[in-house]
């Protein structure tokens, strides 16, 4: 079965390549090792039987007795009839140490030789003269002088085998050192709960893979711990949302139900038209509640495929007209400031801003038009009380009302700036308010401008 763990997987791996790559470099060694000591032994005795034959060619038998090449003690000269003429002391009563004489045509032979009376010997048998009847020097050494080199080689197996070790070994810690940071991270990872994402694992130095994998963890983590925030600000919004709304339609609701269960407790003294009308006026503003809190919900899905090219002058035009019986507006406006939006939803934030512009001001309203490089600038004015500066950013809040128009009875539904936010935020642009020159309210709305006809 393969080990689990990379560390043991590599140390594995590494062992077995060890292996692979020193048991045949042993082997070989070995081999290579052996035929050099084999082949010097030839050498040798051949060297030694060369310089006894010479000896006997020279006349010199007498000399022969005594082996010139160090290593080589088993020395013969042997005639025609295979009988020993001269042997070395160590050869000395011996029987020839072979029976091969090499013929005139290869007068040198290597033999390996094992007589009854000595262990395996390697001989070179040389024939001294090319004649019939020459005598054969036959030179000789043990063939287990080959020893020192097996232990030799054996030693350098136990080498292989050490070396083996050491690489299993070093790579085991090595990896377990490389791979800590990554336990460290993993064990990190698996404490971090569900709750608290504001942990982050330790980032190593350098810019090797487990540091850039450290610091890609800790950015995911920083992520999902903003998404969660976000998230929960989304909650804590949605919440707050949903009980102002509930708070919101609450009163009407309250009031109207108020209103039913009199007339019914005291038919007689009610008055059917009056009441009527009363009941109307909460269900109208139930409706406008509704409907303002259904187009807060499609704003935020709402897609490019729905937004067309607008006139955004002849949209404010068109809005203004709607409105010549209250207030007198007037409007100042760029022909051809074209925005690319959904025609609906711009429509009502034109709408909201010119219904509470003309809901507070005085005398007039002022509204202009115009190109700013490449966005489109709406700009709405009264001359009422206007707004305090430490309010100019909590009056674009849902359901909120300042002092001077908390009364429901004035109209609003505390929805029109938010739904004016909203509009803006999902098209890019923005929404802020300011004082005006006459000391009231004004509202500024920047929308993107069409790449067409604006840069």
């Amino acid at each position: 079965m393969p080990p689990r763990s990379i560390r043991g997987r590599l140390t594995a791996l590494v062992t077995l390549l060890a292996l692979l790559l020193l048991v045949p470099t042993g082997i070989a060694e070995a081999v290579i090792g052996r035929q050099a000591v084999a082949d010097g032994i030839w050498l040798e005795v051949r060297q030694q039987a060369g310089i006894t034959a010479a000896l006997v060619r020279a006349g010199q038998l007498p000399d022969t007795t005594r082996p010139q090449v160090d290593g080589v003690p088993f020395v013969q000269v042997v005639d025609a009839a295979n009988r020993v003429v001269l042997a070395s002391p160590q050869a000395a009563g011996w029987p020839p140490l072979s029976s091969v004489h090499p013929p005139a045509g290869a007068p040198e032979a290597d033999l390996k030789s094992c007589p009854r009376f000595s262990g395996c010997l390697r001989v070179a048998a040389l024939r001294v003269t090319p004649a019939a009847d020459s005598p054969v020097v036959y030179a000789g050494r043990q063939a287990a002088s080959v020893g020192p080199f097996e232990q030799f080689g054996r030693f350098f197996g136990l080498q292989e085998g050490v070396l083996t070790i050491l690489a299993a070994w070093a790579t085991w810690k090595v990896t377990g050192r490389t791979l800590r940071p990554v336990e460290e991270i993993r064990a990190d990872l698996a404490a971090i709960g569900g709750d608290d994402v504001s942990s982050r694992v330790p980032e190593p130095s350098g810019q090797d893979e487990i540091a850039r994998l450290a610091r890609t963890v800790n950015g995911t983590l920083s992520r999902i711990e903003e998404a969660k925030r976000g998230t929960e600000r989304v909650l804590m919004r949605q919440r707050q949302f949903v009980a102002d709304a509930s708070h919101e339609l609450r009163t009407p609701l309250a009031g109207l139900r108020t209103e039913l269960e009199e007339a019914q407790m005291h038919p007689g003294e009610t008055d059917l038209p009056e009441l009527l009308d009363q009941a109307l006026f909460d269900v109208d503003r139930l409706e406008t509640i509704i409907a303002d809190l259904l187009l807060l919900a499609r704003v935020d899905s709402s897609g490019e495929a729905e937004r067309t090219r607008v006139d955004l002058s002849d949209l404010v035009e068109a809005q203004v007209t709607r409105r010549l019986d209250r207030l007198p507006v007037r409007v100042t406006a760029e022909p051809g400031v074209h925005v690319t939006v959904v025609r609906s939803q711009v429509a009502r934030v034109v709408a909201n801003l010119l219904d509470n512009a003309q809901r507070h001001a005085r005398r007039s309203v002022e509204v202009h038009v115009k190109r700013d490089g490449a966005t489109a600038v709406l700009t709405v004015m009264d001359d009422g009380p206007g707004i305090p500066a430490a309010e100019r950013e909590r009056i674009f809040e849902r359901f909120t009302r300042l002092d001077t128009a908390r009364s429901r009875d004035h109209g609003g539904t505390g929805l029109g700036l938010a739904i004016a936010r909203d509009v803006a935020l999902a098209h890019d642009g923005t929404i802020t308010a300011c004082e005006s020159p006459s000391g009231g309210a004004c509202f500024t709305l920047r929308l993107p401008g069409d790449d067409a006809e604006m840069g």
